[in-house]
């Protein structure tokens, strides 16, 4: 494999270049931050140890300053851009700065909450500088839907990588924390500095590192299931459970009665608990329902006359 040239990467001069030969200005709208260090797009290909025979998925590329750098590191890079400028920019600036690996490049233009499928090999990695308005949502779709992808990293608002990586009992442990742990071991990987952007954000930045769990939870709990009760634990989270799971369980002593099946205690917040516990919960439900379904139905026989049927009846 041939090693690509040392300066094959976006620097702050070829980042205004590159935006103001397309007409590119960031907008807030979309979330856009451009990296203009090469040295800050190396250190998060490191950290997320992406391997030469990683099939990598990238959102949101941008000027594919990120992207360049996982080419040079990766089997194959796959990224989704909603931009019509950008996407349509960035196989040509791939092909010109990197030839060598232009091949192993496949552009997908779309929103990526709307990505169902991707061009070539299954992902094993997810890399991304992600739009910060969007960042968790993205992040649990691509998740969700491409559970081929052992390893991610993203780099996120400081605050919204502080949430996704919270242990249970932490100020900012929330839906977040909760729904990533869902599908991996979540923690923080770094923090990055305001002036590797253009424009440089008025936040500052971390970043995350998810390692996919190497068997799913254990549960009779399907995903939707069990994220119905964290959503319910989280819309009201100053309230003890027994309060907040009303609504789910359909009374408060059905809300107790259910955390009391599951071991949890109706005083506690869903701060407090485990996904796992979540998934406990969730499970109280079902065994719920199952046992309304298989009870006899002790209601005495109803002799009317169908609808569809004209009464015998005088």
């Amino acid at each position: 494999m041939t090693s690509p040239t040392p300066d094959a990467l976006l620097g702050p001069a070829d980042i205004r270049e590159l935006a103001g030969a397309l007409g590119v200005r960031p907008t807030k709208q979309r979330g856009q931050n451009f990296v203009i260090d090469a040295n800050t797009v190396r250190r998060i290909v490191r950290t997320a140890e992406v391997r030469p025979d990683d099939v990598v998925v990238e959102v949101g590329p941008g000027l594919g300053s990120l992207t360049l750098a996982l080419l040079e590191a990766a089997d194959r890079v796959v990224a989704v851009e909603i931009d019509d400028v950008l996407a349509g920019a960035l196989p040509s600036t791939v092909a010109a700065r990197m030839p060598e690996r232009a091949e192993r490049f496949a552009l997908v233009h779309s929103d990526a909450m709307h990505v169902r499928e991707l061009p070539g090999p299954p992902p094993t990695a997810l890399v991304a500088n992600l739009p910060y308005n969007v960042a968790v949502p993205v992040l649990l779709h691509m998740l969700e839907t491409f559970p081929t992808i052992e390893r991610t990293l993203v780099m996120v608002q400081a605050e919204v990588a502080d949430r996704l990586a919270a242990p249970p009992g932490s100020k900012v442990y929330g839906v977040p924390s909760v729904k990533a742990n869902w599908y991996a071991d979540v923690k923080r990987a770094g923090a990055i500095g305001r002036n590797v952007f253009w424009p440089a954000p008025n936040v500052d930045s971390g970043l995350v590192s998810l390692t996919r769990r190497a068997e799913p939870l254990k549960t009779s709990a399907t995903r939707r299931e069990v994220f119905a009760v964290v959503d319910a634990a989280f819309a009201q989270r100053r309230k003890t459970l027994r309060a907040a799971l009303a609504g789910w369980a359909g009374s408060a002593p059905a809300a107790e009665a259910a955390l009391v099946a599951a071991g949890v205690s109706p005083q506690a917040r869903g701060e407090s608990l485990t996904v796992e516990e979540f998934a406990r919960i969730a499970e109280t439900r079902i065994a719920e329902t199952r046992a309304t379904d298989s009870a006899p139905d002790h209601r005495a026989p109803d002799h009317r006359a169908p609808d569809n049927e004209e009464s015998t009846q005088p």
